[in-house]
């Protein structure tokens, strides 16, 4: 251990002299700011020159320095045994997992966590985080335990965790978790995942028979662990902890859960820890957390977003598809998905059709995943159909995850538990039904196609009643007005008889259960919907209920609900004694540990960015407005930076052309 020790601070010293030359005018180093907060809770630790990082911001941020300008930079996975990674974790990323180049979060995260930095860092989607924060904390569980380097090589208990990872949804943990086990194979690293939905006295049984060196956990299920001392489930040495998509985490509703869990971790003066929290936005809520978990007199702030560099959702090409009412909504992704697998079966350079379609509730996930089951059964030309959502087991919703991961062509129905972090090779199509919540969750959801610089369109299906609110919540976006799906536009109360889109649609729905439909009814009354008058809104799901489905009349809801609705200002309600159900009124998309609730849900935290850091020598603060007087410390100065970060977006964005 002491060798390997030595190891590393020499090849740090090595870094320190050749980076030095480099240094450049935008940089930060935590010690060069006045500090308001306290370090009594804070370990020293090794520092070298990794404070000489670059941090960039899409809006400002100076002339960008690659890596190959870095000479110090660590940049391919099979030169980490220079800064100290263990040959046989080498041997798993290079052979096994077959990687070569680090992307640059991973370069700028790894070569600092591996210096002993805490880390703060802000990376768009797709950009190989997940390896970024495993490689440093799994080389820290073998420094302060050299045996386990080797398989067997040493016993794990289920009360003595070494690393943590927390992470906003199920479905993401595991993913994190199937990683953490292939980079570790070869090792006596012993990894466990803990998610809710699953049944959690059989993976204590496991955890306490094998022992666990290294959690992957939701929010919920990590405090209901450490709160409860009779699980056994304990981290008194508690070596690394990982905070990942943390602006989800704190949209999601897991605040509590976040600063709760830390009163269970030892103090970081008692027993030495390291933090590193990943994000894709940093508002101000995300700084707040920052602050309680990361040690202030020793952090970096990692920022990958250059400013020549277009985002990865301006690279996907975008549709809007305006459609006359809900009931054409339904029609129009049918006639879509069709268009699109005939281009995929003509072309032999296109990837085969694979799809997201987002929905905004539970309901409806339910409801048109059963409706395009019912239209593969006579349409074999529709691939497999998967869906994603609460109301299935933990178990079912894992299976649904790996199968569409695995397949070549498919559609998968989901709700935004897979529109953060989920990563689904060669996802040629995301479909959004329904105008988003924000304009952030918009971005994150067409994140999941165009990755890896592969092909990729995304289509958004709005009623026209929606049009005006897509206008206002999508600013600055390159959404191009799509016109030639003749669903679209069709006035189906004065055709008779129907094109075939709409009776197979409405053939398909006979076999939705009524409660689905029902509970999809009441789902789009609510606030899944919004900024639309409600009267309008009780005539279009009307018109989706007797056009779409076959109904010769609407589903009925509660006196309360209708209430709710406007009471008797709002014509058109069938009202009787139905208490509609949890899942179509008052929840969150997304919900806690991955949950859905009924309608709504935000996608990922405030469009908060980052600018320059400036300053010379001193570390000083350059960006902000003349008169303000220089932040407190680090986090105040991030947390300005997003604020006047934000504020710029909003200057900048153009209005939209649709």
């Amino acid at each position: 251990m002491m060798k390997t020790s030595l190891l590393r601070q020499a090849a740090a010293a090595r870094v320190a002299l050749a980076v030095r030359p480099a240094q450049a005018a935008f940089r930060v180093s935590s010690t060069a700011l006045p500090f308001s907060r306290s370090s009594r809770n804070s370990a020293a630790v090794y520092r070298p020159a990794s404070s000489l990082l670059r941090f960039y911001s899409s809006e400002s941020a100076a002339p960008a320095t690659t890596d190959a300008a870095r000479p110090g930079r660590i940049t391919r996975f099979a030169d980490l045994p220079q800064i100290g990674v263990h040959e046989r974790l080498v041997a798993s990323l290079t052979r096994g997992m077959k990687y070569e180049t680090m992307t640059e979060i991973q370069s700028s995260t790894i070569n600092a966590a591996l210096a002993g930095k805490d880390v703060v860092a802000q990376a768009k989607t797709g950009t190989g985080k997940t390896l970024a924060f495993l490689v440093p904390i799994v080389q820290r569980i073998i420094d302060n335990d050299a045996a386990l380097a080797m398989p067997r090589g040493g016993r794990a208990r289920s009360d003595d965790i070494r690393a943590i990872v927390v992470s906003p949804t199920r479905e993401l943990a595991e993913q994190i978790g199937a990683e953490a086990k292939r980079l570790c194979h070869g090792t006596g690293v012993v990894v466990q995942i803990a998610v809710g939905g699953t049944q959690k006295n059989m993976m204590l049984r496991k955890t306490r028979m094998e022992g666990c060196h290294l959690m992957i956990a939701t929010p919920g299920r990590l405090h209901d662990l450490l709160s409860d001392q009779s699980t056994g489930i304990a981290a008194p040495n508690l070596a690394a902890l990982v905070l990942d998509e943390a602006d989800r985490m704190l949209d999601v509703g897991f605040k509590a859960e976040l600063e709760s869990i830390s009163e269970f971790l030892p103090r970081r003066d008692e027993v030495p820890r390291q933090t590193l929290l990943y994000s894709a936005t940093l508002p101000k809520n995300v700084v707040n957390i920052a602050r309680q978990f990361i040690n202030p007199t020793n952090f970096e702030f990692v920022q990958t977003v250059k400013s020549d560099e277009a985002p990865t959702h301006e690279r996907v090409p975008q549709f809007i598809v305006p459609c006359r009412g809900f009931e054409n909504i339904g029609p129009t992704l049918l006639e879509l998905t069709r268009r699109e697998i005939q281009k995929s079966l003509s072309d032999p350079e296109r990837l085969p059709f694979k799809a997201i379609v987002f929905l905004p509730t539970t309901a409806s996930v339910m409801c048109y995943s059963r409706l395009f089951r019912g239209l593969k059964s006579r349409d074999r030309s529709i691939p497999r159909i998967y869906d994603i959502h609460s109301k299935l087991q933990q178990n079912s919703r894992t299976r649904s995850a790996e199968d569409f991961r695995a397949t070549t062509s498919g559609i998968l129905f989901s709700s935004d538990v897979s529109a953060r972090g989920m990563d689904f090779p060669n996802v040629t199509h995301v479909i959004q039904l329904h105008l988003p919540q924000d304009r952030d969750l918009y971005i994150h959801r067409i994140g999941r196609t165009g990755r890896a610089g592969k092909q990729g369109e995304a289509y958004l299906l709005a009623s026209d009643l929606e049009i005006p609110g897509a206008r206002d919540r999508l600013p600055g976006l390159p959404i191009q007005r799509c016109t030639d799906l003749e669903s679209a536009s069709l006035d189906v109360t004065k055709i008779h008889p129907l094109p075939a889109v709409f009776t197979d649609m409405k053939e398909a729905a006979q076999f939705v259960p009524e409660d689905i439909l029902r509970d999809t009814y009441t789902s789009f009354l609510g606030h899944a919907i919004k900024d639309v008058n409600r009267q309008d809104l009780v005539n279009e799901v009307n018109n989706l209920s007797k056009y779409s489905w076959g109904q010769d009349e609407p589903p009925m809801v509660s006196q309360r609900f209708a209430s709710q609705l406007g009471g008797g200002r709002v014509r058109g309600l069938r009202i009787g004694d139905v208490v509609p159900q949890r899942s179509s009124f008052g929840g969150r998309d997304g919900g806690r540990d991955g949950g859905f609730g009924g309608f709504g849900g935000r996608g990922g935290g405030r469009d908060g960015g980052f600018g320059g850091f400036g300053g010379r020598s001193g570390g000083g603060f350059r960006g902000g407005r003349g008169s303000r007087p220089p932040p407190r410390d680090g986090f105040e100065m991030m947390e300005r930076l997003a604020n006047d970060g934000s504020r710029q977006r909003g200057r900048n964005r153009p209005q939209p052309s649709f």
